[in-house]
C-alpha cells in the first residue's frame, strides 16, 4: 500500500515533464504528417529540375511521406519563387533554386518577394562549374585563341545564353570584363535553342552545365575549351580550368539549393538540411552528381544563408558593372 502515493507522484512528475518539452522537439518528432511539396521555379528536364528530382525519392525513404514535385517556371524563376515565398510556413512546402535566384535580386529592380524577410536557406545541394563551349569550324580552339581573336576583331565573336542574367550570361560578362573583349550577347529562352545555334555557327562561344556540353562534345558537335571553376571536371577531365589557361581568378557556376518560406519552424529547416545532406552525401548520389559535372555540397542552412549573400554581392557587381537588364 505505501508504494501507490510514490507511483502516482511519479506519474505526475513524468506528466509534468513532457508537457513541458521545448515546442521545436515536439514539433520536429511530429514533422512530417502530410506529402511534401518541392516548387522548381522552371520547366521540366533542366538542371533545377534534375537536382530537385534527384532527392526526392530519397527524401520519401527517408521522411515517410510522399515528395511532390511542382514546376513551376516563367519570368526567369520569379513566378516560381514567389510562390515558395508565399505558401504557408509549415514545413510542407520548400523549393529549389539556382543561381538565377541570386542575380535577380540585383537585376530586377523591383521583386514580388523579399529575399531577406521571406525565404530562408535550407542546404546548398551542389555546385556545377561551368563549361565554355565553341562551334568546331571557329577560327579558335583554345581559351586563349579565342580572347585573341576577340582583341584583333572586336565585335565578331557572339555569344549565347539561357536568357538576361542567366548564370551563362552573367559568367561570360565576367570574362568579358577581365579580359577587356568586347563580344556581342545573344540571349535565348533557354540553353537548348542556344546549344542548337552554337552548333549550327549561328554563334561562337556559349558556357553552360556541364551535362549540356559534355555529349554534345563527345560526339564532336561543340569543342569544350574551359572549366570555370578551381579544378578540372573528373567527367571531363580533358578540359583544363581557366585558371591553369592564365585567366586568374575566373570562375562561374550554377548551382542548386533548396529554400523555405521564411517562418519556417527552424527545427523543421535543420531536419530538412541534414536529410538532404545525407542523402547527396551518399555513394550513389555521388556519383550520379559527378556525372553531371555537379560537386556535392549538403551545408548547413546558416552556411547556404551566407552562400546566397555572397553571390548575390558577386553578380550583382556583374550586373551593375555591364549594365545587364531584364528581359
Amino acid at each position: 500500500m505505501p508504494q501507490a502515493p510514490i507511483s502516482r507522484r511519479r506519474f505526475t512528475l513524468a506528466a509534468t515533464a513532457a508537457a513541458t518539452l521545448p515546442m521545436p522537439v515536439l514539433a520536429q518528432g511530429a514533422w512530417p504528417s502530410k506529402p511534401i511539396r518541392i516548387i522548381v521555379p522552371y520547366t521540366p528536364g533542366g538542371f533545377t529540375d534534375q537536382m530537385a528530382r534527384l532527392v526526392q525519392v530519397g527524401l520519401q525513404a527517408r521522411l515517410g511521406q510522399p515528395v511532390l514535385i511542382d514546376n513551376k517556371p516563367g519570368a526567369n524563376s520569379l513566378i516560381g519563387v514567389d510562390a515558395i515565398a508565399k505558401a504557408p510556413p509549415d514545413g510542407t512546402t520548400f523549393g529549389v533554386v539556382i543561381a538565377a535566384y541570386a542575380a535577380n535580386t540585383t537585376l530586377y529592380p523591383k521583386l514580388p518577394y523579399d529575399p531577406q524577410k521571406d525565404l530562408t536557406g535550407v542546404s546548398l545541394m551542389g555546385i556545377s562549374p561551368l563549361l565554355a563551349a565553341v562551334n568546331i569550324n571557329a577560327p579558335f580552339k583554345t581559351a586563349r585563341e579565342l580572347i585573341d581573336y576577340a582583341r584583333a576583331n572586336p565585335g565578331k565573336v557572339s555569344f549565347g545564353s539561357s536568357g538576361n542574367g542567366s548564370a551563362a550570361h552573367l559568367t561570360t560578362e565576367l570574362w568579358k570584363s577581365l579580359t577587356q573583349t568586347y563580344m556581342i550577347h545573344i540571349p535565348y529562352r533557354g540553353a537548348v535553342p542556344a546549344l542548337t545555334d552554337l552548333m549550327g555557327g549561328q554563334i561562337q562561344l556559349f558556357f553552360d552545365a556541364p551535362t549540356g556540353l559534355i555529349n554534345q562534345a563527345k560526339a564532336g558537335k561543340v569543342r569544350l575549351i574551359g572549366v570555370a571553376g578551381d579544378k578540372r571536371l573528373s567527367a571531363a577531365p580533358d578540359v583544363p580550368t581557366f585558371i591553369e589557361q592564365g585567366f586568374a581568378g575566373f570562375t562561374g557556376s550554377t548551382w542548386a539549393g533548396m529554400l523555405a518560406p521564411a517562418g519556417t519552424p527552424r527545427d523543421i529547416v535543420k531536419r530538412m538540411s541534414e536529410e538532404l545532406a545525407r542523402i547527396i552525401k551518399s555513394d550513389e548520389t555521388r556519383a550520379k552528381l559527378d556525372a553531371m559535372g555537379t560537386i556535392p555540397a549538403g551545408s548547413t542552412p546558416e552556411e547556404f544563408d551566407a552562400f546566397i549573400k555572397a553571390e548575390t554581392a558577386k553578380w550583382g557587381k556583374v550586373i551593375r558593372t555591364a549594365d545587364v537588364k531584364a528581359e
